[in-house]
């Protein structure tokens, strides 16, 4: 930070340093703002005298964190930070452009009451960008989704209520490991219970949440995401089963995680998963991959590759 910063706005730094880092000790708070440890407490005295309640803790968890309660000062943005909002807001919600959307009113409150000097930028932003709707997205129940995160950081089991999409309705009790957003979607990653493994639920799906009183210990080394990655081609009603004419290391940029796991098989490789529509598997994510293929297991693949051919040998007609 810059020596000719004043010790308000060096204060004011570490507010927000507080706010989005509870337990910061001494001597971060001096690394973050650019001065001495007995400077960085001198800026939490002038908090303090501010009436701003800081609290501060020894030992290895210890340092300063804002009482839970305490009245803060309203959150400033740079002019970066807000822009960089509403295009977060747009490239994740398209309707926020409109105020009848829910996100789109809150995101204008934000801009309102941002100062104008800030905020007129955001606001124009807002008012003329477009955005596309992905329609690979689905947008979950914000009520259902803070319920699952709950859960998930309470540790605590859930009856979910689910229904697929071929239309299928069940309940199961699950061990919502993680809540992941994966392009455009919303995804449980769990343990079933009714299964009795790992499975990946979309949450848009997802129609009613019970947090039961039963507790539960994820994997120590879970990563989420890459859990997702290597489970979403996994569990599903139509098995898969399709050899490659090409080495592995070649096809694998082209398979995605949800059509399954590739193997070596001899000069080639193959895919082994499951998959909830064999019509999308064969036009969009087969169709896409650049080397032959034969579909050796999975009769609902099979007749789904066998549409997509008949289409195509189609739109070739008669030769002269």
């Amino acid at each position: 930070m810059p020596s000719d910063i004043s010790p308000t706005a060096r204060a004011l730094r570490a507010l927000e340093i507080l706010r989005t880092r509870p337990g910061t000790t001494a001597d971060q708070l001096a690394g973050r703002l650019g001065v001495t440890e007995r400077a960085a407490r001198r800026y939490i005295g002038i908090l303090r005298e501010a009436g701003i309640q800081v609290e501060s803790s020894r030992g290895p968890h210890g340092g300063y964190r804002l009482r839970r309660g305490a009245k803060l000062p309203p959150v400033v943005f740079t002019q970066a930070e807000a822009l960089g909002l509403v295009m977060a807001v747009l490239d994740g919600q398209p309707a926020a452009t409109e105020g009848e959307d829910p996100v789109g009113a809150a995101l204008g409150k934000v801009i309102e009451a941002l100062p104008e000097n800030v905020g007129k930028e955001a606001a124009v932003l807002r008012e003329h960008a477009s955005a596309a709707p992905d329609r690979r997205s689905a947008s979950p129940d914000p009520a259902i989704t803070s319920a699952l995160v709950a859960a998930a950081a309470a540790r605590h089991r859930v009856l979910i209520a689910y229904r697929s999409e071929a239309g299928n309705a069940w309940k199961s009790e699950v061990d919502p490991w993680a809540v992941v957003v994966r392009h455009g979607r919303w995804y449980l990653l769990c343990h079933s219970h009714r299964a009795n493994a790992i499975r990946t639920y979309r949450i848009d799906r997802v129609r009613t949440v019970a947090q039961t009183a039963h507790e539960f210990e994820p994997p120590g080394d879970l990563d989420p995401v890459a859990a997702l990655e290597e489970n979403l081609g996994t569990g599903w009603a139509f098995p898969t089963h399709v050899v490659f004419d090409a080495p592995l290391a070649e096809v694998v940029p082209w398979i995605r995680p949800p059509m399954g796991r590739l193997h070596p098989s001899g000069e080639g490789c193959v895919l082994l998963g499951t998959t909830s529509n064999p019509a999308m598997y064969a036009q969009e994510w087969l169709a896409a991959v650049p080397f032959g293929f034969r579909v050796e297991g999975g009769d609902e693949l099979r007749a789904a590759v066998m549409a997509v051919a008949t289409r195509f040998t189609a739109a070739l007609g008669q030769p002269d």
